[in-house]
């Protein structure tokens, strides 16, 4: 399976909400709209995202949501709430989304090169 054909794929993200995004790129990532899908090859497309500050949330996650990073030490544990990060970085957001909906193996890095987020 060297010859894997890989299209471009354009979203905007202008009123759509993050989650149901974040569903579809995963899917397009990890190639499962192809006929020839098989789970241990990586035949996913490229996803491109534009217009990501214009994006929606429904009901209170913008305000409720929290991220949650821990350093390994002692109090260590550091959080953020979504609000913060999307004003910060609403590319961060979307990318959390679709990493989490990927599976957990070693092509997930690869698939997550594939994600561009504009």
């Amino acid at each position: 399976m060297k010859n894997i054909e890989r299209k471009l794929i354009k979203i905007d993200a202008t009123g759509k909400a993050i989650g149901r995004m974040a569903t579809v790129i995963a899917l397009t990532l990890r190639g499962k709209m192809k006929p020839e899908y098989q789970a241990h090859l990586d035949l996913g497309d490229i996803v491109e995202v534009s217009n990501l500050a214009k994006a929606k949330f429904t009901g209170k996650k913008l305000g409720q949501k929290e991220y949650h990073h821990y350093s390994g030490y002692l109090g260590g544990l550091k959080t953020k709430k979504m609000s913060e990060m999307f004003v910060k970085d609403p590319g961060e957001v979307l990318f959390r989304a679709v990493r989490e909906m990927l599976p957990p193996t070693k092509l997930r890095t690869d698939m997550l090169k594939r994600l561009i987020i504009k």
